[in-house]
């Protein structure tokens, strides 16, 4: 099914299914995608700034990049990238679209490049792949609605049934890691009230206490997977 996520209940509706056994959420963008220059997520080749996951959306990276005030584009870059020169990229991508449209993934490198002193170019990989990274996330609205996302996958659960999420962010990876706890919490009334009035009941419990990180053997063979952690809850009976 073509669809989105946090869609999965009317997803299983359209398919007249009421529980399922288990869920398994891969939130990697597929290598596919990547490696596709004209799908513009490679910061390593040259494509259209595009960046959507699906096609059928009308933000893309060009968007984003090209009409968001300054200081819009330094928040997201440092809230979802954590990237410390986030505002010195915001500016110099806001002054180079005053010469012209920022429409391709090398243009937009360069002027990554450009704003990041030399001695942080030597450490962390690639300069331009936490903006890339945090443009992405923000075109594809990949962190706000996780939440949600997994209450309602462990919703349609059966008894017994596992929810299993791959996470490549460490902003990915905090948000699963909330909902799931929420998830196993009994009363959440303020301490103040002298009885439970909310009647919340665990829903199940966290299998993963610690994510599963991917083995050296499959780090070597696979080197995207070296930032996957995947974590387990299993619905109460």
């Amino acid at each position: 099914m073509n669809g989105n996520h946090q869609d999965i209940k009317k997803i299983l509706e359209d398919l007249q299914i009421d529980k399922v056994d288990g869920i398994l959420l891969d939130l990697g963008v597929s290598s596919y995608q990547i490696d596709t220059p004209k799908r513009g997520f490679s910061y390593m080749t040259d494509g259209p700034l595009d960046m959507r996951m699906d096609k059928a959306q009308e933000v893309t990276a060009q968007t984003v990049v090209n009409t968001y005030e300054e200081s819009h584009l330094a928040k997201i870059i440092y809230e979802y990238s954590e990237e410390r020169f986030a505002r010195q990229i915001a500016k110099n991508i806001c002054e180079y679209r005053k010469k012209g449209v920022i429409d391709t993934t090398r243009k937009l490198a360069e002027i990554i490049e450009k704003s990041i002193p030399g001695f942080s170019k030597a450490k962390g990989g690639h300069p331009a792949k936490r903006t890339f990274q945090a443009i992405r996330i923000e075109v594809n609205n990949e962190i706000l609605p996780l939440f949600e996302i997994v209450v309602k996958c462990i919703s349609v659960l059966r008894d017994k049934g596992r929810l299993c999420i791959i996470t490549f962010h460490s902003l990915e990876d905090r948000m699963v890691k909330q909902a799931l706890k929420s998830q196993t919490e009994v009363c959440i009334c303020p301490k103040d009230l002298p009885y439970c009035v909310c009647n919340k009941k665990p829903q199940g419990i966290i299998i993963t206490k610690k994510p599963i990180l991917p083995t050296e053997e499959e780090m070597q063979r696979n080197s995207r997977s070296k930032s996957a952690k995947l974590r387990v809850f299993e619905k109460s009976e």
